[in-house]
């Protein structure tokens, strides 16, 4: 039996693309192979599909001459990308054993895993990719914690959870694919009051004036939508998300992408984020709320 039958058993049916966007989301992320994704996930076996943030350890990457520099490098910037989730799970508050997490947009589950080893808990994880679900839902039996972690083919605009039976939730630069007002209308209807939300985003800067040309690059490349900030911090508003915490970890990040862009990893998109950072039309934020 495959996972994906596992979950087809366990679960229901697993529910087809809601709309037509969504399959192509699917099917992206279904056929997306990147080393950079896979080749930080096997240092550790931890595998994340987001940034990484923190100042570069030079020592422990070595001089430019040094022939394991590449391996030194990547060994780094996945570290880099693990400290970015462990800042984003310290902001989920106070978190029991006994709790339920959900990880909405989950990837191939680093974040996941993470959140199981640092809180004992149970997570739950939604991805609209049968790829991702299989190689998440495979890595947490190999870790003998598949009865904690689990990730399903689904949508986060309709979570397969019970109203007010969550004590945290994210997305984690997953936020992008979906209508605001829908998400945290969802997310808000799944966690328990005085439950936490957190989301670590990139966002165009209202600021700017619109999204800039290298924003508009990122979105074609990914083939989703960046919102501003201000959309975020309106959503959460409407839909009982009270924010306890808005940092920007633009500065923070900055460095993760001029390492990422000396390795054979780069797959041109560097220069967009580098170059947005930097002109301040796009930044890199973490928000926590609190559903009242």
């Amino acid at each position: 039996m495959s996972l994906t039958d596992d979950l087809t058993t366990s679960g229901g049916t697993i529910p087809g693309p809601a709309t037509p966007y969504q399959g192509d989301i699917a099917r992206y992320w279904d056929h997306e192979a990147r080393p950079v994704n896979l080749r930080l996930g096997d240092v550790d076996g931890l595998y994340h599909h987001h940034y990484g943030i923190g100042e570069i350890d030079r020592e422990a990457i070595g001089d430019p001459a040094d022939s394991e520099r590449e391996k030194k490098v990547v060994a780094e910037l996945h570290r880099l990308e693990s400290a970015q989730a462990d800042v984003l799970l310290s902001h989920l508050g106070d978190i029991r054993a006994d709790h339920t997490l959900v990880d909405a947009g989950c990837g191939r589950g680093g974040s996941m895993v993470m959140a199981h080893q640092r809180f004992g808990c149970r997570v739950e994880g939604l991805t609209l990719s049968t790829q991702q679900a299989d190689f998440g839902n495979k890595r947490a039996a190999e870790l003998g914690i598949g009865e904690f972690v689990r990730s399903r083919v689904h949508n986060m605009l309709d979570m397969p959870f019970e109203t007010g039976t969550v004590a945290g939730s994210w997305n984690n630069e997953s936020s992008m694919y979906v209508d605001l007002h829908d998400l945290f209308a969802e997310h808000s209807r799944v966690l328990s009051v005085g439950g936490r939300y957190v989301t670590i985003t990139g966002c165009w800067n209202p600021r700017y004036g619109q999204p800039s040309k290298w924003v508009s690059q990122i979105n074609a490349h990914f083939e989703c939508n960046i919102h501003s900030r201000r959309e975020y911090l309106r959503a959460m508003a409407d839909n009982r998300l009270v924010p306890q915490a808005v940092i920007d970890l633009t500065p923070d990040t900055l460095p993760y992408w001029e390492l990422r862009a000396t390795t054979s990893l780069v797959t041109g998109i560097e220069e967009a984020f580098i170059n947005s950072y930097k002109d301040g039309s796009f930044q890199y934020v973490l928000i926590a709320a609190d559903r009242v």
